[in-house]
């Protein structure tokens, strides 16, 4: 038994090797992709004047979800590879408990944010924890800079988390359509610079 499980992780993590090359060209256009889709997001939220990004920035989310599936799946039919493979299995069930926590947090937040609006200032703060934790997690199975995007998520949440603090203590909060600002630099601008890092040093890869 303990021989076939290990002769089974070899094999997953030979797998995982021979693929990266495949996982960076599909991640690249990805994160172009839900790059746009934030910058888009964030420019809607701000210049409408929505004053909460409880229930904008979700449906921006499984819109750039559904989007990722879609573009990953193009990939693997063109490589002629099986979409639901055992190491896209790994890399979905290492970012599962983020996603989860993000949907109970955004739903609890729904709710106790209806007295008072100015609570939803956290979210985007607790969105980009999560998410960081998500893309560190499924780091451990892809390319390693997609642990330091992670990073920069965790310590850019974590630093927006002590800010906010801090200005609650002392006065109010900023008025909420800055929140969307907030949002479109870490999930619009962060992730068309790592899509189209992915892209160039493909290409540079490519020529040599």
């Amino acid at each position: 038994m303990q021989t076939n499980w290990a002769e089974e992780n070899l094999k997953t993590i030979r797998t995982l090797m021979e693929r990266s090359a495949i996982y960076r060209r599909a991640l690249a256009p990805i994160m172009l992709f839900a790059g746009f889709v934030g910058v888009l997001a964030a420019a809607i939220g701000f210049l409408s004047y929505l004053d909460s990004t409880i229930y904008l920035w979700p449906d921006i989310a499984m819109f750039a979800l559904v989007g990722a599936l879609l573009i990953a799946r193009r990939q693997a039919i063109r490589d002629r590879e099986p979409f639901w493979s055992p190491p896209a299995r790994r890399v979905v069930l290492a970012m599962f408990p983020s996603w989860l926590i993000g949907i109970i947090a955004t739903m609890t937040f729904q709710v106790v944010s209806v007295k008072d609006p100015q609570l939803s200032w956290w979210l985007p703060s607790i969105w980009m924890i999560l998410y960081g934790l998500g893309l560190y997690g499924a780091g451990f199975f892809m390319q390693r800079g997609i642990r330091l995007l992670g990073w920069i998520f965790i310590l850019g949440g974590l630093a927006v988390s002590v800010i906010l603090t801090l200005k609650s203590t002392v006065g109010t909060l900023p008025p909420l359509i800055y929140a969307h600002c907030l949002m479109g630099f870490f999930f619009g601008v962060l992730h068309l610079a790592y899509g189209a890092y992915l892209y160039l040093t493909e290409k540079r890869k490519n020529a040599a």
